[in-house]
């Protein structure tokens, strides 16, 4: 306990800081261009912006006409049909009957429900 005491009264910080603490007096709050930006310009507007700029693909003019891109803001339909090609299938359902998905037994469900431990029980 003693020798605790002893370290603490004589611990100095590895930091020395310079003079006090100041916030400026002026702060120039006016939007610039990031240093490492192509172009080291602002873009005139957000929605200008945004018909260039990508996130998983181009965000431009679909975003634009409709809310939630160009795939998810319209129901499936509206895409039109879609067929799988010759040799491709859905789900494995359609696919001969070997390949089918297996039925869970009772034994399986209960031992997924207990987290393993009626298996041991």
């Amino acid at each position: 306990m003693r020798l605790t005491r002893v370290l603490l009264q004589k611990r100095q910080p590895l930091i020395k800081f310079l003079g006090k603490r100041h916030t400026p007096k002026q702060v120039d709050h006016t939007p610039h261009a990031h240093p490492a930006s192509p172009t080291h310009e602002l873009p005139e507007s957000f929605a200008s912006y945004r018909t260039r700029a990508q996130q998983h693909g181009p965000l431009g003019a679909a975003q634009t006409a409709q809310p939630y891109g160009a795939i998810g803001g319209r129901p499936g339909r509206a895409l039109g049909p879609v067929e799988p090609k010759k040799g491709e299938y859905w789900d494995r359902n359609e696919l001969p009957k070997r390949f089918h998905r297996t039925r869970w037994t009772a034994a399986e469900m209960e031992a997924l429900e207990s987290g393993g431990a009626s298996m041991f029980g």
